[in-house]
């Protein structure tokens, strides 16, 4: 009896102290307002709307008004014959930007943290974000640019005696274009959280480093690598979680039919079968899929990398 008294009491202390908290520092949880508005009105209400995925959703009839259909929405994408064709073509380009994109601006922050010259690291720097300010429409065009007939590539493999490749009619040319474009557009930006990281770790460490005979390699591999690893490590796993999610935007922008066996991907479908072609219910249930398995990959992601290295998004 006595302890449950106490129990009472204790969650009364805590209650009282979460409110006086609150009024306290009331100008940031104000601050804060904004936000969390933006989530629960633009990312959790539609969540609501998800159960279209298990109708055959009318626009006339609504979704309260919309017949039921379970799974069939589900198994029709599934037994669809461009299921595996989708979804070998999203997994492939995420897996090549994970191999090739994700280092690359861990690379690029190691080699700006050894140079000494202020005025090129910061001429580098620059040159490297500039791409992640230019619209996708203009990345587009410039690519499409790039690799036509006459475009540059084509200039320069004539110049070396090559021929001229039609590559945006070529399917197997689709995934390292789209790859480079991806790490020449991002590389600079995503780099900015690993120099923050770089520049918080002990100089102290440096110094001892030095003195016992560590070189400009040495450093980087035994500090400052092991200083930005937790950094990595989250990075990564938030990548893993998103194996199946490409921005539709740009390969919409880049493909035409004559490259969709490689360029069509889950995002890209969704798109033309939901919007294009308006069946809202089939395409609702295929981003469904696209988020449970994500869902899957992430928390298994974080799993493994809490057992093999005790650092986790939770």
């Amino acid at each position: 009896m006595i302890a449950k008294v106490q129990k009472n009491a204790a969650a009364v202390i805590n209650k009282q102290s979460t409110w006086s908290r609150i009024l306290k520092y009331k100008h940031i949880y104000i601050i804060l307002l904004p936000t969390i508005l933006f989530y629960l009105i633009f990312r959790y209400l539609p969540m609501f709307g998800n159960v279209i995925a298990f109708q055959k959703f009318s626009i006339t009839k609504g979704i309260l008004g919309s017949p039921f259909v379970g799974l069939k929405n589900f198994a029709d994408f599934i037994g669809n014959y461009k299921f595996w064709q989708l979804l070998r073509n999203t997994i492939s380009i995420n897996v090549l930007n994970l191999v090739f994109g994700f280092p690359a601006p861990i690379l690029l922050a190691l080699l700006l943290n050894e140079i000494r010259c202020t005025w090129y690291k910061k001429t580098v720097q620059t040159i490297t974000y500039m791409p992640h300010f230019i619209s996708t429409v203009v990345i587009s065009s410039m690519i499409l640019t790039f690799v036509s007939s006459d475009g540059m590539i084509n200039a320069m493999r004539e110049l070396f005696g090559g021929t001229k490749i039609s590559f945006m009619t070529e399917p197997n040319y689709f995934y390292p274009i789209y790859v480079l474009s991806e790490i020449w557009q991002k590389i600079g930006w995503d780099s900015i959280i690993y120099i923050a990281t770089i520049s918080s770790i002990d100089q102290e460490l440096y110094e001892a480093a030095t003195i016992d005979g560590a070189g400009r390699f040495g450093k980087a591999w035994h500090i400052t690598l092991p200083g930005i690893m937790p950094t990595i490590i989250i990075l990564l796993i938030m990548r893993v979680g998103s194996m199946l999610t490409i921005g539709y935007e740009k390969i919409i922008l880049l493909y035409n039919p004559s490259i969709y066996e490689t360029a069509d991907v889950i995002s890209t479908y969704v798109y033309r079968r939901g919007l294009l072609e308006g069946d809202y219910s089939y395409s609702a249930a295929v981003g469904m899929f696209n988020s449970v398995i994500n869902f899957i990959l992430l928390i298994s992601a974080n799993y493994c990398s809490k057992k093999a290295t005790g650092d986790g998004l939770w």
